[in-house]
């Protein structure tokens, strides 16, 4: 493709968008839309509602997440979503082609609803539908290996095979970032907790951010912070925006465990370090030492300090007889992004191109 192509990553919590070519995405925000009641045709119905980008701070309760654990629940919201990147991108390359990553078990449906979208209603010349976790791969430089992707509303674990994706070995979890944020709402907030309360939104990003990480083990963890007088450590000390101070739990600090203990926090599932060793497994007992010493943590759940260190030492100890190697990017967030980034000018993919006389021919026939 000549022209510069516009990637879209779009997740279930965030959007990553930008021109192909570049280290990191230009674009990225919340995956988050609200409704308004328009002033000149007050009322509840669907048809008078305005749907516009992001949270309105006039009326916090109306915004809520188009894609939920990686599947579109709002395809109205995802058109004013994709139709404000490409307003913004057009600026610059008008005709550009665009390629959007997409949930690897996304419903035929739903695919064709995308290029509808795209072609019909965003008038792009060409799209290229990608599979995230392909993408993940790639960004890494590697075509054979594990990718383990934990985002906000899935985590994932996909082994690849010189460039090709062992479905049969696949392994999903429906428990990711949202799950961590809810558990700390109401920890956090108890009965008064409110999702759409902005004081209360700030609160909980802020301490996923700064104050949570991973600890190499729960029980010695838990008794380190039993054993130290309260507030003698000013880690636990989180500062709210009226200026009191309140003091974190252990369990509100040590929140990303869940990932390695789902059980303590009353969540279904095996952990995700046995999620990996299950799809590795399940894999033939030859490609073991392949797999093994080529796996890929990416997703914005494995920033998390400690996160990468947990599961490395897990597998290691599993395949104690085969060297265990875990590459670990400074942007994983974006690897998805990354990857299609890359991807995108590669003349091997043109056959995945679609363009717009394509799509005509076969779905308006």
């Amino acid at each position: 493709m000549a022209t510069r192509t516009i990637v879209i990553d779009h997740g279930s919590g965030f959007l990553k968008a930008g021109f192909s070519g570049f280290n990191e995405p230009q674009m990225v925000f919340p995956s988050i839309v609200n409704y308004i009641p328009c002033r000149e045709n007050p009322g509840p119905s669907y048809a008078r509602r305005r749907v516009s980008l992001g949270i309105d701070l006039c009326r916090p309760d109306t915004f809520s997440y188009p894609i939920h654990r990686g599947r579109v629940l709002n395809w109205e919201g995802v058109e004013h979503i994709w139709s404000f990147v490409l307003e913004k991108h057009r600026l610059e390359n008008e005709n550009s082609p665009v390629m959007v990553t997409e949930f690897p078990l996304k419903e035929p449906a739903d695919q064709q609803k995308t290029l509808e979208i795209m072609f019909e209603l965003l008038d792009v010349p060409s799209i290229f539908l990608a599979d995230q976790l392909e993408m993940s791969l790639y960004a890494s430089g590697l075509l054979t290996g594990v990718v383990v992707d934990s985002g906000y509303g899935l985590t994932r674990v996909q082994p690849f095979h010189l460039g090709c994706p062992l479905r049969s070995s696949a392994k999903m979890l429906e428990f990711a970032g949202q799950d961590l944020s809810a558990y700390l709402f109401k920890s956090l907030f108890k009965e008064d907790y409110n999702r759409h309360n902005l004081f209360q939104l700030d609160t909980v990003a802020t301490t996923q951010m700064t104050k949570c990480y991973v600890p190499q083990n729960l029980g010695e963890s838990l008794d380190f912070y039993q054993s130290l007088p309260g507030g003698s450590d000013e880690n636990n000390a989180y500062q709210l925006p009226d200026g009191s101070r309140v003091e974190l739990t252990p369990m509100q600090r040590l929140a990303p465990e869940m990932f390695f203990s789902p059980e303590v926090f009353d969540l279904q599932g095996p952990s995700i370090s046995q999620a990996v060793l299950d799809s590795i497994e399940t894999c033939e007992a030859s490609m073991h030492p392949l797999l093994v010493s080529h796996l890929m943590a990416c997703g914005g759940n494995t920033l998390y300090p400690g996160f990468t260190k947990r599961l490395y030492g897990l597998i290691a100890d599993h395949f104690s007889s085969t060297k265990t190697t875990m590459w670990v990017g400074s942007n994983r967030n974006f690897s998805v992004w990354l990857g299609a980034s890359v991807v995108a000018h590669l003349s091997t993919y043109k056959s995945k191109w679609m363009t717009k006389e394509e799509y005509d021919e076969s779905f308006k026939m």
